[in-house]
């Protein structure tokens, strides 16, 4: 019996480049639409204005029944919950994991009506004042119309997944004018496998995309950038170094708090509340409370939607009370987790920067007390906890630093912003091995890769998988076999024929029968062919058909006679090149 590889031939690169530029078309249109429509809920929601016009960088004014505030993410919470239990679950959440789980789980298949119910509910959560972010959102939906693409067009799984990544990196890009932060995000998290191929693709994707978003959000980046006159002064900047070692400590088990709040939150509204509707609207009327509770006192909401009126606030020095700084840092972590935990759609990387901005802040302005002679400029740290919470939370350390910059462009925070990230990753690994993307679907059973890994054995074919150490034996020998093996136990297959026929390989299991057995007991005859040049890819996505099985490799599958078999692949060869691979990607 033949192995069949059941999916459709790869398409040429030419055609991929092509979709991929539709790909990034789709998720640029996609990014503006979305960004839109939070603008409008929001506008409806907090003003009574219908229009599209909204600011995130600015505050929102108070609404004119200021208790009112409290029901209006409660109304949300309703929309979501309706949009999400009636034709999208994996609406719900953060986004990543979902599109990760496609990935790897599901051969790069997503439903088309998650990229349309994704961009509501996040839209209905974000503008109706819920603690998340917008580009989980964006990556699903660019994920989702990746995939659908790749399910419209006839095309092997490992490019409809390269589509993902495409569609991934491109809603980043154009969602935070960040095009090589959108390319390092596809990179790490979500390409399968790495070459110069893929990342053209994926870059065409993202270009594509970012220069939508240049059309309609201009090219200024997403925060004012900074004065960089703290360097000055290169001893006192080598000081400032020094400090942000146990600053990336702190952030490293801040990342930890978050991870564990997100999913501790989660189970406590499963186990408390078994009604969707009753969990998330108690959930965001928490929430609604925050807000009326900041807005009394404090005059603005500080920690509804993406929070970038508050992140501008600690950037620029505009809010000097570290404890208030510390107080909507505590805020904005408890405000996030039950946003999300109670049923939410939204993204993480939003409230992470928040929380680094303003811990960073704190932590600044706290720096200037016990060392005045730094003259230290808060937002180093500010900057530095932004990039710190992100990539040590979400595992995604390369496009955190890039995206940070990307957001800021100020280069001269580079090495604080890499200092703080590898140092709040290492702690964070500790403390919570798996990601704040990670960790979700580790709950359920599915482990991902923690990021890119030599691609050894996936550059591996049959050929060089197979045991070679094997002998032919025409049917009559086999009993004779049984006696001569104990001086030849370098072989570690036999293979019987009959005439030119084969019938099957000798089980392995000798001693457990007698000389006398019937040569018919002792062949196994569930075998298959595939040709030596089988990708290792193809070997794995059809191992559910070996079962007991064994694969006899072959030249051609034209040439299934006993002189053209070239070796034997078991589960024992596939373990054993499986090793080989993590032995590589781990020393």
């Amino acid at each position: 019996m033949d192995i069949h590889i059941d999916e459709p031939q790869p398409l040429k690169n030419i055609y991929m480049v092509f979709i991929g530029c539709c790909v990034g078309l789709l998720s640029g249109f996609g990014a503006v639409l979305f960004r839109n429509l939070i603008n409008f809920i929001h506008n409806l929601f907090f003003s009574g204005h219908m229009n599209f016009f909204y600011n995130a960088n600015e505050h929102t004014p108070a609404i004119v029944f200021g208790f009112a505030i409290i029901f209006i993410p409660m109304i949300g919470a309703l929309l979501v919950t309706f949009l999400v239990e009636n034709f999208a679950p994996e609406a719900k959440g953060h986004g990543v994991p979902e599109a990760m789980y496609a990935i790897y789980y599901k051969k790069g298949k997503i439903r088309p009506i998650v990229a349309v119910v994704k961009a509501i509910t996040s839209a209905i959560s974000i503008g109706t004042g819920g603690s998340v972010g917008r580009e989980g959102p964006i990556i699903q939906i660019g994920a989702a119309l990746g995939s659908t693409l790749g399910q419209l067009v006839a095309m092997p799984s490992r490019q409809r997944v390269l589509l993902i990544a495409a569609g991934a990196g491109a809603g980043i890009a154009a969602t935070f004018n960040a095009p090589i932060g959108g390319l390092a995000f596809a990179i790490e998290l979500m390409m399968v496998s790495v070459n110069a191929i893929s990342i053209g693709i994926v870059t065409i994707a993202v270009v594509t995309a970012t220069f939508i978003g240049y059309l309609f959000f201009g090219t200024a980046p997403a925060l004012i950038s900074l004065d960089s006159s703290y360097l000055k002064n290169y001893h006192d900047y080598f000081a400032i170094l020094l400090l942000l070692v146990p600053f990336g400590v702190c952030i490293g088990i801040i990342s930890a708090v978050f991870i564990k709040g997100i999913y501790w939150c989660e189970d406590l509204f499963i186990h408390t509340f078994k009604n969707p509707y009753l969990r998330h609207v108690t959930g965001m009327g928490l929430v609604g409370l925050m807000l009326y509770f900041f807005m009394f006192y404090f005059g603005h909401y500080y920690v509804e939607g993406v929070g970038y009126a508050t992140i501008e606030d600690a950037l620029h020095f505009i809010i000097k009370n570290p404890w208030l700084l510390l107080l909507l840092f505590v805020g904005k972590l408890l405000a996030t987790c039950l946003t999300l935990g109670s049923g939410a759609s939204g993204g993480v990387f939003s409230p992470s920067i928040f929380m680094g901005a303003t811990f960073g802040g704190a932590y600044g302005i706290f720096l200037n007390y016990c060392f005045p002679q730094l003259g230290i400029n808060p937002a180093v740290f500010v900057i530095a906890g932004m990039a710190g919470v992100m990539g040590s939370g979400t595992g995604a350390i390369m496009t955190a630093i890039v995206m940070t910059f990307e957001m800021t462009r100020d280069y001269a925070t580079i090495l604080p912003i890499m200092i703080t990230v590898s140092i709040a990753y290492a702690i964070r690994l500790r403390l919570s091995s798996e990601s704040i993307y990670t960790l979700k679907l580790f709950r359920r059973g599915f482990v991902l890769p923690k990021g890119l890994e030599t691609g050894f054995v996936t550059a591996k074919n049959a050929v060089d998988i197979m045991a070679k150490n094997i002998k032919i034996i025409p049917k009559e020998q086999v009993q004779e076999w049984y006696v001569k093996c104990q001086t030849e136990n370098n072989i570690q297959y036999v293979i019987v024929r009959e005439g030119d026929t084969i019938q099957g390989i000798l089980n392995s299991d000798i001693d457990a029968f007698i000389a006398n057995t019937s040569p018919e007991f002792l062949i196994r005859k569930n075998f298959y062919w595939i040709d030596a040049k089988t990708t290792w890819v193809n070997l794995l996505r059809n191992i559910d058909l070996m079962k007991d099985h064994i694969i006899l490799v072959t030249h051609s599958m034209a040439s299934k006679h006993a002189e053209d078999i070239l070796g034997v692949i078991t589960y024992r060869e596939i373990i054993q090149a499986t090793k080989e691979h993590a032995f590589l990607a781990h020393t």
